[in-house]
C-alpha cells in the first residue's frame, strides 16, 4: 500500500499519481451529487471522464 500528500486540483492529482503508479484501477468515494456538481462535474466524474485506466466509483 502506498499513501500519497499532494497539492492541488483533486482529480489532476489522482490521475497524475495514477498515471505514474502505472494503475491498473482508481478506487474513489462519491457523494450524492448537488446541482453545482451536474454543472461542473464532481472529481469522481472528472476522474472517471479523463483517466487511463478503470474507475470504480463508490457511493
Amino acid at each position: 500500500m502506498r499513501h500519497e500528500v499532494a497539492v492541488g486540483k483533486v482529480y489532476r492529482e489522482v490521475l497524475r499519481v495514477a498515471e505514474e503508479a502505472g494503475s491498473d484501477l482508481i478506487v474513489v468515494g462519491a457523494h450524492n451529487p448537488e446541482l453545482r456538481d451536474y454543472l461542473l462535474g464532481s472529481n469522481a466524474a472528472r476522474i472517471a471522464r479523463h483517466a487511463s485506466c478503470s474507475v470504480y466509483v463508490v457511493r
